[in-house]
């Protein structure tokens, strides 16, 4: 058994294809392996292929002429990328930027085949859409989260989210929340004060994440 055959079998996307279509993606699917920090895809750049993602993470950020970033969302195994597939459907270039968080393991969809899986396939047509569906929910969320709530209270959210440890340096969580790490480290130092969480190196520790959820909802 080849190497996306055993890929196959564990993408969930692709599950239940009939025989056609399953010699169709064993003989045109590519196995993607890739480490952590790999840049798989870059504003500009032509969208040629849909990674299903079988391990690992890939981070999907937006970045500003000035170096900003803001975090859309992360793929892991079971979803997809909003960006890629919408890139696929119209024909347009990445609007975005998509690095391995960690190490991915995945198998790559060209578009040619994508496109016949799509209209061909309606098992994997509708986990497309509902997949869309989904993912452009969470996006109308985080607009909503950057345009309406200030950056203390969406740190303060995002935080007692990932209780109780929190990885990575302050200038990952400024790309995370989309500012700069001067701010953020600003506002750690904050909640460090009010006994919230214990600052470490490449590391938050969140003691009360009850008292950073009512800050985050504007309970003072």
């Amino acid at each position: 058994m080849t190497d996306v055959a055993r890929l196959i079998q564990q993408c969930p996307s692709l599950a239940g294809l009939p025989a056609a279509e399953r010699n169709a993606v064993a003989g045109q699917a590519i196995a993607m392996a890739a480490p952590a920090g790999t840049l798989l895809f870059d504003t500009g750049h032509a969208c040629q292929a849909l990674p299903l993602v079988i391990s690992g993470a890939i981070r999907v950020f937006k970045r500003a002429e000035n170096g900003r970033e803001i975090s859309l969302y992360r793929v892991r195994r079971g979803e997809l990328c909003i960006v890629t597939v919408s890139c696929l459907l119209g024909g347009d270039a990445y609007p975005a930027t998509g690095v391995a968080e960690t190490e991915v393991t995945a198998i790559a969809l060209p578009r040619p085949l994508f496109l016949r899986l799509t209209e061909t396939h309606p098992p994997f047509r509708q986990t497309v859409f509902h997949l869309f569906a989904e993912r452009l929910s969470g996006l109308m969320q985080l607009v909503e989260e950057v345009s309406f709530r200030k950056l203390d209270q969406r740190l303060a959210a995002l935080l007692a989210a990932r209780a109780p440890l929190v990885l990575g340096s302050h200038q990952q969580l400024a790309d995370e929340m989309g500012s700069v790490r001067e701010i953020v480290s600003r506002l750690l130092k904050q909640f460090e004060d009010q006994g919230w969480l214990a600052l470490g190196r490449e590391r938050v520790e969140v003691l009360d994440p009850e008292a950073l959820l009512a800050y985050a909802a504007g309970v003072r």
